[in-house]
């Protein structure tokens, strides 16, 4: 199982990631996608705080979210709305042999470029496979590595300021460490008010996506018993993602 990113298990952090991820157009294609498949039953593997989960357990659909950081977890718990999903603490091979059979899985966000091997993306597919029933879909986003997203995680064009409850004001920025392809790797870092924090007032997580091409990915999803049924354009991200749709064979 891929260990998750600090920012995901470190409850310090953790609380902060709806406030610094607070525009989520991107969940719409999701869900109108399970609304046109005529989904009921759906598995968001990466599901962190539990937005895409809960949107779609509001839409009467019975909802199971998987995700390896407890303190992501946490705060999707403590959201009003919350005892209507189910809740599994694991990575992707955790889903694996529940007999869940769902309609519809999802991977949103950066999930899918967290497996950073072949055998960690394969037992991934595998895993997704085994929990989606046979005419099901899988869909999922990844970036295209031709238009080379890391050029803007900068901190001059990633950066960003919020006043959390409880807190105080926070400031967050983005340094690109290393490209080294198919692998990117980058630093999130948060500034605590003085004082908040026993520890210093930073706190940092580091990132490392892989890129695949196209082609790696269809072939992957053949392997792992999947055929590609169309791929969109993010509609968040013009141009800069693929969002891949694929039927469980």
């Amino acid at each position: 199982m891929t260990a998750p990113d600090p920012i995901f298990v470190d409850p310090r952090l953790a609380r902060l990631y709806d406030a610094f991820d607070d525009d989520r157009g991107d969940l719409d294609l999701y869900v109108g996608l399970a609304e046109r498949f005529g989904t009921r039953t759906v598995l968001d593997v990466g599901c962190g705080t539990g937005v895409l989960a809960l949107l779609l357990a509001r839409q009467g659909l019975r909802v199971t979210g998987a995700d390896p950081a407890q303190a992501s977890l946490e705060v999707a718990r403590a959201k009003p709305g919350a005892d209507a999903v189910t809740w599994i603490e694991g990575g992707a091979d955790a889903v694996a042999g529940r007999g869940l059979a769902a309609d519809l899985a999802t991977m949103t966000g950066n999930v899918a470029q967290v497996f950073g091997t072949d055998a960690e993306w394969a037992q991934a597919l595998a895993a997704v496979h085994d929990a989606v029933r046979a005419g099901g879909r899988f869909v999922f986003e990844t970036r295209v590595p031709a238009r080379q997203a890391w050029l803007g995680w900068t901190r001059e064009h990633r950066s960003a300021h919020r006043d959390i409850a409880g807190v105080g004001p926070v400031e967050m920025w983005t340094d690109l460490l290393e490209v080294a392809l198919p692998y990117v790797t980058f630093q999130q870092s948060y500034r605590f008010p003085p004082g908040v924090l026993p520890d210093g007032d930073v706190v940092t997580s580091v990132s490392t996506l892989r890129f695949r091409e196209r082609d790696e990915i269809e072939t992957s999803l053949s392997a792992a018993g999947f055929e590609v049924e169309e791929v969109l354009d993010a509609p968040d991200r013009p141009g800069l993602e693929w969002v891949f749709v694929a039927r469980r064979l």
